[in-house]
């Protein structure tokens, strides 16, 4: 199971692994164990010459503990994965960070539209600057997504962030995340979205301060000096 999933990078993914590994493991335990149990009764109670089969009408206390205490068994293990899940919810969905870098990611069939706002931090004006399906964010930066779409039902995947969330049409969603280690990573669609929707492909790129300074600069060149009055 450690293997299965891809690497974490966002600071809020070890709360949703956690959540997926209880799961596993105690739905996995618990298969096992009823497997096992049914084996042996198999084998125990098979019909057999001279042993009758028996009505057991589960009335008394020692028959019916072999349904009350499974039932609570159950119980504190679900009340178990529902507060696992709680603390992760809550660190995705609760207080978010201040965000210090904001993006508008539109999307429709079947890209990614990157909105930065460029050096006055205002979207709408003259300096912005539109990108298709490369998003580009500094490393341990708390990034805001402002998620729109302009036709159908999307929905924003970086599994290595360990980030999902829908995209409504004519609805502007919130989302955030923090990502502690540079690379290329992938962006997919993970809503049905079309006949191209295997085509709805996009990178987020993490960089470095040095790099991501770096490639801002290359975005939005400084003003060339205006000659001065003779």
């Amino acid at each position: 199971m450690l293997d299965w999933f891809p690497k974490n990078i966002s600071t809020f993914g070890a709360e949703i692994d956690h959540v997926f590994y209880l799961i596993f493991y105690i739905v996995g335990i618990g298969f096992l164990v009823g497997e096992a149990l049914i084996v042996y009764f198999l084998f125990r109670y098979r019909r057999r010459d001279g042993q009758k089969a028996r009505y057991v009408d589960g009335e008394t206390w020692a028959q019916s503990a072999w349904i009350l205490i499974p039932a609570v068994i159950v119980l504190v293990l679900d009340l178990w994965i529902d507060f696992a899940g709680a603390k992760a919810y809550e660190a995705v969905k609760g207080d978010t960070p201040v965000a210090e870098v904001v993006v508008q990611m539109g999307s429709k069939q079947f890209n990614w539209i990157i909105t930065y706002p460029g050096p006055d931090g205002t979207f709408g004006t003259p300096d912005d600057m539109v990108k298709e399906n490369d998003l580009h964010v500094p490393i341990n930066k708390v990034v805001k997504l402002l998620l729109t779409s302009e036709d159908v039902i999307h929905s924003f995947f970086v599994p290595v962030l360990r980030l999902k969330q829908d995209i409504l049409p004519g609805r502007e969603i919130e989302s955030w995340f923090e990502a502690t280690e540079t690379g290329t990573y992938e962006i997919a669609c993970a809503e049905l979205c079309g006949y191209g929707h295997y085509t709805m492909r996009g990178f987020l790129h993490v960089h470095s301060d040095e790099d991501y300074a770096a490639w801002l600069a290359k975005s939005w060149p400084a003003p060339e000096a205006e000659p001065a009055a003779e």
